[in-house]
């Protein structure tokens, strides 16, 4: 008698709705939908926009203490199921979670009622991870995400909440997110399952702990890498704008290809191509691990993986750095050789590196780091080793002068004058437009 009021209601659906047999579901995969490359342990790296922390993160080798997190971050692709990767690659401690929720964010650090879901680990609600480690959650229903993804969920973000049990010790961070998240007070306790903003009185433009989340998707969905420096990572991009230049390219493949594609970042503002020669939590370096030593972690560990776009070698021919071409040149043989040989098939792009001649960084902008950029580009697109080129020089550059284009300097984030090594968000999607997405 049970069945009847079913059977009846289901009859009325349009077919599109009817439930598939399981036979006829459509295979799937996890594929990672987000993800922020660390460089800590905190304070170390290149925040953009920072608020005051001495109230939230008094003390920086204490690190967190009794005290929850509710990261924002924007999936590029969004499924039914996801999961999410929390690291301490960069403690020197082991950091316990509990209390950990994804939900959708409604606006600053409130969530849509009703979309509060519970995290576990392995069953279990707590987890602890030893100094360089991470770990991936079990899959969480997202409750708010239908089948086929609606429209409306495209550019929505989600919120990752976390209580931080005792002391976490220093911490693996990501500085540059150019979005804001909240914390609450040191000694606050968890309130990751508090709907509203309350509990949450302090901000941050820096990512914590998590470091990458998976949605499961069709198993025809391909994932995007954009592997990068801090012009990659959107330093001078505008804060809460989403504007980077992976941002804007991933626009351009959804309005092609809907959900099938997804697009990531995993740049490091300072990053490195072969540099520096060694990198620990002892002794860290603003730009974080160079490219070689990360690559595991930050590209070959994510999920789904088909095209690395790799835009990295200024900071190589830093005043700092002064590598010389010939090594720059060699890492970014060996790094590619990597990929190949865990991810066959996949198409690695190399993209040519931008202007900085003229820069006020004090880093940067001589003629002699400029003639290493130009030669380095000349490797980029005729040796081969890629199987396309993004030309960003040539997107970027000022025909007349071989700087950045005028327009592309003024600072998006903070409207101060610009650096000419950071292109703005119109520089940013010059590049994205630049890319020709029949090499994806």
């Amino acid at each position: 008698m049970r069945l009847a009021p079913f059977v009846l209601l289901a009859a009325s659906w349009p077919a599109a709705f009817l439930p598939l047999p399981v036979s006829a579901a459509p295979a799937q995969k996890w594929v990672t939908s987000w993800t922020a490359s660390v460089q800590g342990p905190y304070p170390t790296g290149n925040a953009s926009a920072q608020p005051d922390l001495r109230f939230a993160l008094p003390v920086a080798q204490t690190g967190a203490r009794d005290q929850t997190f509710r990261l924002i971050v924007q999936p590029d692709i969004w499924g039914r199921q996801a999961r999410l990767r929390f690291s301490n690659a960069l403690g020197s401690q082991p950091v316990t979670f509990d209390g950990v929720f994804a939900s959708l964010q409604m606006s600053g650090a409130a969530v849509a009622a009703g979309t509060n879901q519970p995290v576990h680990f392995a069953g279990k609600p707590v987890v602890s991870i030893p100094p360089g480690g991470s770990v991936w959650s079990d899959p969480v229903a997202l409750s708010f995400v239908r089948n086929p993804v609606p429209v409306e969920l495209g550019g929505r973000k989600l919120a990752v909440s976390f209580h931080v049990a005792g002391e976490s010790g220093p911490m693996t961070w990501h500085a540059k997110a150019l979005t804001t998240s909240y914390l609450t007070s040191p000694g606050a306790g968890a309130k990751g399952q508090s709907e509203d903003e309350s509990a949450f009185p302090f901000t941050t433009t820096s990512w914590f702990f998590l470091d990458a989340l998976d949605m499961q998707a069709p198993a025809g969905t391909r994932l995007i890498v954009a592997l990068g420096d801090s012009i990659t990572d959107g330093t001078a991009s505008t804060l809460n704008g989403d504007d980077r230049w992976p941002n804007a390219l991933s626009r351009r493949l959804h309005a092609v290809y809907g959900n099938s594609v997804s697009v990531v970042n995993a740049g490091i503002g300072g990053n490195q191509v072969v540099g520096p020669a060694e990198y620990s939590p002892q002794k860290p370096f603003s730009g974080g691990p160079s490219a070689l030593e990360r690559l595991d972690r930050d590209v070959l560990s994510l999920s789904g993986v088909t095209a690395v776009i790799w835009l990295e070698g200024i900071n190589d021919f830093s005043n700092n750095a002064n590598a010389p071409v010939e090594g720059v040149e060699a890492g970014m043989r060996t790094v590619a050789a990597r990929i190949r040989s865990r991810l066959p098939g996949v198409r690695i792009i190399g993209a040519t590196v931008t202007s900085a001649l003229g820069s006020t960084n004090a880093a940067h902008g001589s003629e002699a780091e400029d003639r290493k950029r130009q030669t380095l580009n000349e490797f980029i697109r005729t040796s081969g080793l890629f199987d396309g080129v993004a030309d960003f020089d040539k997107a970027t550059a000022d025909p007349k002068t071989g700087a950045l284009r005028p327009e592309f300097v003024p600072d998006s984030t903070t409207g101060g004058p610009g650096d000419r090594l950071h292109p703005n968000r119109a520089g940013y999607l010059a590049m994205a437009m630049a890319v020709d997405l029949k090499l994806l």
